[in-house]
């Protein structure tokens, strides 16, 4: 049988299509994760065409804007050779079987249950973001943002020694969630100000406006949303200046100057890998769908503001 995979085949419809098997080792989908942020845009056909090279996901089919097969978050068992039967980690769509070099895949390590494991690409965009902060040790540290990336991104500043970290975000159900991964929660109007450094991780006007209110003299504020086509304006009068404020871009597709010369992906990746062993962050994991049911599911799952990491099961439920 041919591989089955998630296809975005026009504004907000996805299908489920055949898909290019591949070369290289055999791999069984065990789960994926939906990394809501980037795939609505996606799915909505939001990506700006001056990107469509640069966002190509690795082992896409398709071209943007439709059809398309994107994602970047598998979780698989290898099939054949001396590795049969381990679970691995691979930045591949949401398909049911396919192919990759052994080049292109790591194995989950001891003490990660392949479920959570979902979470690699945004931890690994996470510790990105971290990097590109320059965020230290006793620093006050404000996130706005409380989605996937940015509550990893807090979870990681929660363990700088010293550090006073706070989750932000309109929704005050997020309060549980910021007390689970050992930060401190306001609300927008309620963020402590005169912070260090301030990440912004919620794709909107209002989280940057509030990201940017909150910066101490010379502090830097790090913009990790991607907006796609949309136009954002940002408060650059006033304090912006006064302060003398650093606005910087973080985007996972480069490693920061400060690690590159050390630092590989497959190196970030593994790192994002063995960070995910800590159960507490199963709290990101808001849901689960069968694979079959995504055609019907997909466009609730990218809508709802409540969803963290929902992930998709290949296999039935025991």
């Amino acid at each position: 049988m041919m591989p089955r995979a998630l296809w975005c085949v026009g504004p907000e419809r996805a299908e489920i299509r055949t898909a290019a098997e591949g070369k290289g080792v055999a791999l069984r989908a065990l789960y994926s994760g939906i990394s809501r942020g980037t795939e609505r845009l996606v799915f909505q056909g939001r990506v700006p065409e001056a990107e469509w090279g640069h966002m190509r996901a690795p082992f896409q089919e398709g071209d943007f804007p439709f059809p398309v097969k994107y994602g970047y978050s598998m979780v698989a068992q290898v099939e054949e050779g001396p590795g049969a039967g381990r679970a691995v980690f691979a930045l591949f769509p949401h398909q049911t079987d396919f192919r990759l070099p052994d080049t292109a895949f790591l194995p989950l390590p001891e003490g990660l249950p392949p479920e959570r494991a979902v979470l690699a690409a945004n931890m690994e965009t996470a510790l990105n973001v971290l990097w590109d902060s320059g965020a230290a040790a006793g620093d006050r540290v404000a996130v706005v943002g409380a989605g996937v990336v940015g509550a990893l991104i807090a979870w990681l500043c929660a363990r700088l020694p010293g550090g006073e970290v706070t989750l932000v975000d309109r929704e005050p159900s997020r309060a549980d969630l910021a007390t689970a991964l050992g930060c401190a929660f306001a609300l927008p109007e309620a963020a402590p100000a005169e912070c260090d450094v301030v990440i912004h991780a919620s794709a909107s006007e209002a989280g940057l406006a509030t990201a940017l209110s909150l910066a101490a003299q010379e502090a830097t504020v790090v913009e990790a949303s991607w907006h796609g086509t949309g136009l954002v304006a940002a408060p650059l009068g006033g304090a912006f200046h006064r302060k003398r404020l650093r606005l910087v871009s973080s985007q996972v597709g480069s490693i920061p100057p400060t690690h590159a010369p050390r630092w590989t992906y497959r190196r970030r990746l593994a790192k994002a890998l063995e960070l995910l062993r800590d159960p507490v962050l199963e709290a990101l994991i808001s849901g689960e769908s069968a694979f079959d049911d995504l055609p019907r599911d997909y466009a609730g799952i990218l809508a709802a503001p409540g969803t963290l990491c929902h992930r998709i099961r290949y296999t039935e439920k025991d």
